[in-house]
């Protein structure tokens, strides 16, 4: 049980006595700068770096709805602790963005945005108290936040 306390946890930043949800998102986004980081810094091919993201985030979502799952025989549904879900929503959101930094805080900005107002059927997963429903309503939060800032970005905003 330790393991998925942990894991649904964020490494404990859900334990944050102030918005653990952004505590995890932070966590998240700094773990995804650091792993793109240090592939760069290793000169990985770019496919590489698409493809490895892709697995990482894939295996961390499943991994995160079985923690998810054994976290709810002790804990609330969709308990304030269970982070995982914005750790893997944020990553989404930071998806495929060219390396720097002021787009790694947007997409944490905008994965926010979504994920505390929740529009455009995000609230209808959150409404769902599956233990999938608790992943997916952030993985759909990153993925608009995603769009959004491919577009900024396509665009030159900044």
């Amino acid at each position: 049980m330790k393991f998925y306390k942990i894991t649904a946890s964020g490494l404990g930043t859900g334990y944050s006595p102030v918005a653990p949800g952004t505590a995890g998102s932070v966590l998240g986004i700094i773990l995804f700068w650091t792993l793109n980081f240090a592939l760069q810094k290793a000169d990985a091919n770019e496919w590489f770096i698409l493809v490895l993201n892709s697995v990482i985030i894939v295996l961390i979502a499943f991994i995160g709805v079985k923690a998810i799952k054994e976290v709810h025989k002790i804990w609330e549904h969709d308990a304030g602790k269970i982070v995982i879900d914005e750790i893997v929503g944020v990553w989404i959101a930071a998806f495929a963005i060219p390396f720097k930094w002021e787009y790694y805080l947007s997409a944490l900005i905008l994965f926010r945005f979504f994920d505390i107002l929740k529009p455009l059927y995000i609230r209808k997963f959150d409404n769902m108290k599956t233990n999938w429903s608790v992943m997916l309503d952030d993985v759909l939060a990153g993925i608009y936040s995603l769009i959004v800032l491919q577009l900024i970005i396509y665009f030159k905003v900044f």
